[in-house]
């Protein structure tokens, strides 16, 4: 159990992934749960085919891209302390700060970072923001950097990657921001494309909706809705499961011999990946009021191995000393948004009025 846990000893292996299960089931001995909804068609469930002919009926609590937000913000100071973990202390990340001067570091406000960020380090607060060094701004978009870091090769109006260049780009990703090789990251406009390393599922199986209802009250009778019923939906089921599929044929895949990443490099994404589903575990399952959920026990499938049973506690790493082992050439990295370019006013459309204001022939007495 323990060498199958352990990163380096998961990368030599030879197996493709590792599959964790791990099974919730609601506080306080409730039934009710209540899923993600999403629009217009609210929470989904779906007719799953099984080998026996039958179908069972499994509810998505939280789809993939959910689950990779959530692991993200375990990596955080809290909900709302976009600061990075004290355990993942010198772990590299991107910062999107803006002001009105990059040398005077003090007057920064903080805008996004590449954890809170849905398109992480490819996203456009990044690329087109200007990278701070030692306290100067460089004189050219981060995008540009990038580029020339990539390899990439101008032809016409875009950019092409050569297959060699997979490798700059790994190891650019891995310097700046080794979390995005971890989520995934996507740079449309030079086709590149890296998917998720670990890709996690919430899922109920035997689900039933429960629909229930509730009331608003406007207790002064300042709106005129008056007291509208709404109906809400919650679920129950027999059985709750967070699944996790860390691809470890992909971690391989980003360095081969001197190309690309090495192999603590590697191990250090298995590690991120294992202490991030461990600390998702062990904290309080909670990201809806509705949905209140812990963890009871986590299974573990590697290639052909038997099936290991961990407790919740069972995936505890110590990610210090990969992140020391990985040797990086950046920390935190900043990237400068002049406040004249990141909050411009909105282009009024003609013949748009302005808050507040009113023609003298809509004012009814």
């Amino acid at each position: 159990m323990k060498a199958a846990l352990d990163p380096n000893a998961l990368l030599e292996s030879g197996a493709h992934r590792l599959v964790l299960r791990a099974t919730l089931t609601p506080v306080a001995g409730l039934d009710r749960f209540q899923p993600a909804g999403f629009p217009e068609i609210g929470h989904v469930i779906y007719d799953a085919p099984r080998s026996d002919g039958r179908t069972e009926k499994v509810c998505i609590i939280d789809s993939a891209p959910s689950m990779a937000n959530h692991l993200e913000t375990v990596c955080l100071n809290g909900p709302h302390d976009p600061s990075l973990s004290s355990a993942l202390a010198k772990l590299p990340y991107l910062r999107c700060v803006t002001g009105t001067n990059p040398k005077n570091a003090s007057t920064h406000e903080l805008v996004v970072t590449s954890f809170t960020e849905g398109h992480r380090l490819a996203s456009s607060y990044f690329l087109e923001g200007f990278r701070l060094e030692r306290g100067d701004k460089v004189e050219r978009r981060f995008a540009e950097e990038l580029h020339e870091r990539f390899g990439l090769r101008k032809v016409a109006k875009k950019s092409h990657l050569l297959p060699d260049g997979w490798w700059n780009v790994f190891e650019t990703v891995f310097q700046y921001d080794p979390n995005s090789l971890v989520h995934g990251i996507f740079f449309p406009k030079w086709q590149i494309r890296i998917p998720r390393l670990l890709t996690a599922v919430h899922e109920a199986f035997g689900a039933m909706r429960v629909a229930t209802s509730g009331v608003k009250f406007d207790r002064l009778g300042k709106s005129t809705s008056g007291q509208p019923i709404f109906a809400k939906d919650e679920e129950t089921a027999a059985a709750i499961r967070s699944t996790f599929v860390l691809d470890l044929g992909l971690a391989r895949s980003f360095g081969r011999e001197a190309r690309g990443l090495n192999d603590k490099q590697k191990a250090l994404l298995i590690a991120l990946a294992l202490w991030k589903i461990g600390a998702l575990l062990r904290a309080p399952f909670r990201y809806r009021s509705g949905c209140d959920l812990e963890c009871r026990e986590i299974e573990m499938e590697l290639g052909s191995a038997k099936k290991i049973t961990l407790a919740p506690d069972g995936l505890s790493i110590e990610i210090g000393k990969y992140i020391k082992d990985a040797r990086f050439k950046n920390g935190i990295t900043d990237v400068f948004w002049p406040q004249t370019e990141l909050f411009k006013e909105a282009v009024k459309d003609e013949g748009e009025q302005d808050a507040g204001e009113v023609e003298e022939d809509e004012v009814s007495e």
